[in-house]
């Protein structure tokens, strides 16, 4: 079996080039960050405080994620895209730097890389949730080119965003991400880098899927 982890800070492509890497290949893409947007959009609605560990970790207890034909579910409703709104991305390094977050959401990723061949993307997949796998990549990008695709993105699902907003919450999240003490944002030691800076999707793809077919021969 075949597990695939691809880590990167926001905006690098992960997201994007990790489902079409997964559609190559056959095999099932999971999207971690997806998993603590969706305990964020959960505690929000709830208007749980995102300091409150102890209620936060029972509220973990109500929170039922799931993934099916590119969709994300919580608690059988598909938030696909509320998840995606700039006010729970504001939000998700807060809650995903809690512990008790981090350890639910680790269990449950693991059981899954378990049963199939798998690829995910996040920013400690490398190191933390699939430390011994063989194929471990990490994709980063300028913050201009970061907070560009970010903003391309928004403004084709009509909403109405600010490119200097963006680029500050980006720049923000990355230094909430990899300066959090639990499973910051790092490089894996045997990861390989790649930097998407000038590269269209397809390049990254077509990148990517060689560098996985000299590691697997």
């Amino acid at each position: 079996m075949k597990r695939i982890a691809l880590d990167g800070p926001a905006g690098s492509g992960k997201s994007t080039v990790a489902k079409i890497v997964a559609q190559r290949l056959g095999i099932e893409y999971l999207d971690t960050g997806a998993m603590y947007r969706a305990v964020t959009l959960y505690l929000m609605r709830q208007e749980i405080d995102l300091e409150d560990v102890a209620a936060i970790q029972n509220a973990l207890g109500q929170i039922l994620i799931d993934f099916e034909n590119g969709k994300i579910s919580l608690n059988q409703e598909d938030v696909t895209e509320e998840i995606r709104l700039p006010e729970v991305a504001a939000r998700v390094s807060k809650v995903a730097a809690h512990k008790v977050v981090r350890v639910a959401m680790v269990a449950q990723q693991q059981a899954l890389a378990a049963k199939k061949s798998i690829i995910m993307d996040g920013r400690d997949i490398g190191t933390v949730v699939l430390p011994h796998t063989q194929y471990k990549f990490f994709l980063t990008a300028s913050i201009e080119a970061r907070a560009t695709r970010r903003y391309e993105e928004m403004k084709a699902k009509g909403l109405s965003v600010d490119f200097e907003q963006i680029k500050q919450e980006i720049a923000t999240r990355d230094d909430l991400d990899s300066n959090r003490v639990e499973s910051p944002l790092r490089q894996a030691e045997d990861a390989i880098l790649i930097d998407t800076t000038g590269l269209t999707i397809e390049g990254v793809v077509t990148q990517l899927l060689e560098l996985i077919d000299q590691i697997s021969e």
